[in-house]
């Protein structure tokens, strides 16, 4: 495991987990919130975008975070592990409120310089939607790498801590 993606919705665990297996494996964790949002929440430009992704995955080793499905398939097509969290969409939108006024305009720890915690109904519509939007397209995606790919699917808070946990560099 030296590449690593870790995707899933909004509020399934994507930063926490990249954090643990990051200390675990002593791998450089990118947080892709962090990378693509500059202040202010002004998103990054597509072709500045597609190109960051493609100098980022020639680094050696790596754990990114996040979806943003116009470049997964850089992200998806360089790593050798893939881990999707497929946690139940109530646990999401509770961890995205709970984070929401945790992190109430403050900066979390995985997200760009001024981009200050807030609500967004938008983000909590694809939270939502994300498992009749996103995720059957996502799954198929996963079937086809894993022939090639570790693929690992955690489908609960209970399945990523028993994950963590129990690694042990196999």
């Amino acid at each position: 495991m030296g590449k690593v993606v870790i995707i899933g919705s909004g509020g399934s665990g994507k930063s926490t987990l990249a954090r643990q297996l990051g200390e675990k494996l002593k791998i450089n964790v990118l947080h892709l919130d962090s990378l693509f949002w500059k202040p202010g929440w002004v998103e990054t430009q597509r072709e500045e975008w597609i190109d960051s992704q493609q100098e980022l995955v020639k680094i050696e080793s790596w754990i990114m975070d996040g979806n943003y499905s116009g470049t997964m398939d850089i992200r998806l097509n360089a790593a050798d592990t893939i881990i999707f969290l497929d946690i139940p969409r109530i646990i999401c939108i509770y961890r995205a409120f709970k984070r929401m006024i945790q992190y109430r305009n403050k900066r979390r720890p995985d997200m760009g310089e001024g981009c200050y915690e807030r609500f967004s109904f938008k983000f909590f519509k694809w939270i939502w939607q994300y498992p009749k939007l996103r995720k059957p397209k996502i799954l198929k995606k996963l079937e086809k790498l894993s022939k090639e790919k570790e693929v690992i699917v955690l489908k609960s808070p209970k399945d990523v801590e028993g994950f963590i946990k129990n690694y042990n560099n196999h």
